[in-house]
C-alpha cells in the first residue's frame, strides 16, 4: 500500500513510529516472551493487589524481606555445612538498554511540553479541544474503576492493540480509510442540503432587515 492509502498518510512503518527501539519492539511482540511475561507479571500483581488488600508499598517491602530472609539464612547455613551459596544470577542493565528507555522517555515528555505550552499561550484551540476531551474521558473512566485496574488495562491495551493492528494493517486501513470517505460524503451532503440552507437564509434575512 502507499502512504496515500494509509491512515494519515503515514510513510514510516507502526514500528518506526513507536521508536523502533526496545519499547517497540515489546510493543509489537518482536520479543514475544518479554512481552508474554510483562502481562502475566501485571496481572499476577493485579490479582494480589484485588484479592489481598495489599497495598503497594506494603507488598513489595513484605515480599523483599522474605527473600533478604531466605537469601540470608541459605548462605549462612551454606557455609557453615560446605554448601555451594545460593545461585543468584548475575542482574546488570545495559547501557543500550537504559539509553533507549531513556530517549523514548526523554521524546514523550518533551512532546507532552511542547502540546501543554502550545495550549497555554492559546495557540490552537482545535488541540485544546482535544486534549480537554481526553482529559474528561480518563475522569469518567477514573471514576467508574480503580487506578490498578485502568492501569493494567491501558498496560494490556498497549501492549496488544498496536501489535494487532500490525498484523492487520492492509485490512484496517483500508476499511477505515473507506469508513473515513464515506464520513466525508455524508459531510458534504448535510452541508449541501442543511448548512448552505441554513447560510441563505441567514443573507436573505440580513438583506431584508
Amino acid at each position: 500500500m502507499g502512504s496515500s492509502d494509509r491512515l494519515f498518510n503515514r510513510e514510516r512503518t507502526l514500528h518506526q513510529i513507536l521508536g523502533a527501539g526496545l519499547v517497540a519492539d515489546l510493543i509489537l511482540w518482536r520479543q514475544k516472551n518479554t512481552t508474554v511475561g510483562i502481562l502475566l507479571v501485571t496481572l499476577a500483581a493485579w490479582i494480589v493487589f484485588e484479592r489481598s488488600g495489599y497495598t503497594l508499598l506494603s507488598l513489595v517491602s513484605n515480599v523483599l524481606l522474605l527473600l533478604i530472609v531466605i537469601l540470608f539464612l541459605w548462605a549462612k547455613s551454606a557455609a557453615i555445612l560446605n554448601r555451594p551459596a545460593p545461585p543468584l544470577p548475575h542482574l546488570h542493565l545495559s547501557e543500550e538498554m537504559v539509553n533507549e528507555v531513556a530517549t523514548f522517555i526523554r521524546i514523550r515528555v518533551n512532546d507532552v511540553f511542547s502540546v501543554s505550552q502550545d495550549i497555554a499561550l492559546g495557540k490552537n484551540s482545535r488541540l485544546f479541544l482535544k486534549v480537554a476531551a481526553c482529559l474528561w474521558l480518563i475522569s469518567f473512566v477514573g471514576g467508574l474503576t480503580d487506578f490498578l485496574t485502568l492501569a493494567y488495562t491501558s498496560l494490556f491495551i498497549v501492549l496488544t492493540v498496536p501489535a494487532l493492528y500490525e498484523r492487520y494493517e492492509d485490512n484496517i486501513d483500508r476499511y477505515v480509510m473507506k469508513g473515513y470517505g464515506k464520513l466525508c460524503q455524508l459531510y458534504v451532503k448535510i452541508n449541501q442540503e442543511y448548512v448552505s440552507r441554513l447560510q441563505h437564509y441567514i443573507l436573505e434575512k440580513q438583506k431584508l432587515s
